[in-house]
């Protein structure tokens, strides 16, 4: 629609800039006595512009956002973990061995969360004891979402919650509906396992339902995913998983503005699933002695990186300048049509924004990225900071990042921030928001504000428990 229309809006500015006074008052002459061709004329006009107004996409707003912070008796150190670990009795002195290897190089620090359930002795993984995990989470998030925007319940129209291996009966969904006794005809449901294709289907429902605020909750239930065996495959999650939450408000009324923190300018998702090794690589599954966990394969870094190059081939021509993609061709050209030596060329994705959360899946994710894309430290902070602090809470994690971003007093009007996620599957989803207003961190409530003078800290290769 907009291709067909800007040539014909240049053309007519083209051929009008050529008037003179007296042409245009011949014109004003000619059609005084015209009076079909004034009708015809004002009616194409009438109708191009309502065309435009109905077919132009709606903007979407994130007016604000907040990120659960569980009570301090939730901590848990690294070795609390492996005194848990080892009173359990089911883990071999090999395997607990390896955990804490695993721990030791994982860039955790010591005050991430696990839920009572599974830091107890004996462990108590049950549905109630997940079911209080997921209230905990969600309804801490929620409250001080609801308290930051001053928005009621019932004014909510559409709900997506996205949970990557807990979906009880009634759902979370559900649960949300009853405490927040959110309206009737409300649109809602399960998500997929990332919070940034949450967020791209709450931007596809405001599309078709005006004036409407969006409630996303993305988060991660560990009570039911603990592992208990000796597959070491499994045993790492153990390791790299906490509890934590986050929810967000979008809005699609063009009144939101003026108060809203940022507008989605594009979102791109890639699904490599239908490659059997991309799709095997992170995989609930039982093991030998039939207890269940979720495998990662030795594979995930390489398939990971496949999926980060398919994604930025689609979101770099929405975001880079003209320069950076004409070098970016030019080198593909020479590789691959002249045979040139050439180390092929990464596009400078710094120059397209000032902000990056990358999921803060593990270490090796991050450092693997820092390489690839060639970011500096500042760029990193607030993704290592958040493994530090709260470690990978899956889907979440990139809001306790963008939280970070805000406590420091680092997000100004105008800059833009690039959100990267990875998920099973095997996915990796991008958005990409704009900041429409420079965020005062002395107003802000997140869960870094009590705490943000001490970081950024150093965090060693090894630090040994």
């Amino acid at each position: 629609m907009y291709l067909f229309l800007t040539p014909l809006f240049v053309l007519t500015a083209a051929q009008l800039s050529t008037f003179s006074l007296q042409d245009l008052h011949d014109l004003w002459d000619h059609l005084r006595f015209n009076l079909i061709s004034v009708v015809l004329c004002s009616t194409l006009l009438v109708f191009l512009s309502t065309l435009y107004f109905l077919t132009r996409p709606r903007p979407v707003y994130l007016v604000d956002f907040s990120c659960y912070k569980p009570e301090d008796a939730r901590k848990t150190t690294r070795q609390v973990f492996m005194k848990c670990s080892h009173s359990i009795g089911t883990f071999t002195g090999e395997n607990l061995e390896f955990q804490r290897k695993i721990l030791e190089r994982s860039g955790l620090g010591e005050t991430t969360y696990l839920p009572e359930a599974v830091i107890r002795v004996p462990p108590n993984p049950c549905m109630t004891e997940a079911r209080k995990e997921a209230e905990m989470v969600m309804y801490g998030a929620l409250d001080q979402l609801f308290e930051k925007t001053f928005i009621k319940p019932k004014d909510i129209g559409i709900l997506v919650l996205n949970c990557s291996l807990f979906n009880p009966t009634p759902s979370l969904s559900a649960m949300v509906i009853n405490h927040y006794k959110l309206r009737g005809n409300i649109l809602g449901g399960m998500g997929c396992s990332a919070g940034l294709i949450s967020i791209d289907l709450a931007k596809d429902l405001l599309q078709v339902h005006p004036n409407t605020y969006a409630l996303v909750i993305s988060m991660e239930n560990i009570t039911l995913n603990w592992y208990f065996g000796n597959d070491r495959s499994m045993l790492v999650s153990n390791c790299l998983f906490r509890m934590g939450g986050a929810a967000m408000l979008l809005s699609n009324n063009r009144h939101d503005r003026r108060r809203s923190k940022y507008q989605l300018l594009h979102t791109v998702r890639t699904h490599k699933g239908a490659d059997d090794k991309c799709f095997s690589c992170v995989t609930q599954k039982e093991d030998p002695a039939g207890k269940i966990g979720v495998s990662l394969s030795k594979d995930l870094m390489t398939v990971a990186g496949d999926a980060l190059k398919t994604n930025i081939t689609t979101l770099g021509p929405l975001v880079l300048s003209m320069s950076e993609q004409l070098l970016f061709f030019a080198t593909l050209v020479g590789r691959k049509l002249f045979k040139m030596k050439v180390k092929p060329y990464i596009p400078d994705f710094k120059l397209a924004f000032e902000h990056f959360c990358i999921h803060a899946g593990g270490r090796a994710v991050l450092d693997e990225l820092e390489k690839n894309l060639q970011l500096s430290d500042r760029h990193m902070e607030p993704s290592k900071m958040t493994l530090y602090r709260f470690d990978n809470t899956s889907s979440s994690s990139l809001w306790y990042e963008l939280a970070y971003t805000e406590a420091k007093g680092r997000m100004k009007k105008g800059d833009r921030t690039w959100q990267i996620a990875f998920g099973s599957g095997f996915k990796c989803n991008s958005t990409v928001w704009k900041a429409l207003r420079t965020v005062n961190p002395v107003k802000e409530k997140n869960p870094w504000m009590d705490e943000i003078d001490m970081f950024p800290v150093d965090v060693p290769k090894v630090s040994s428990i």
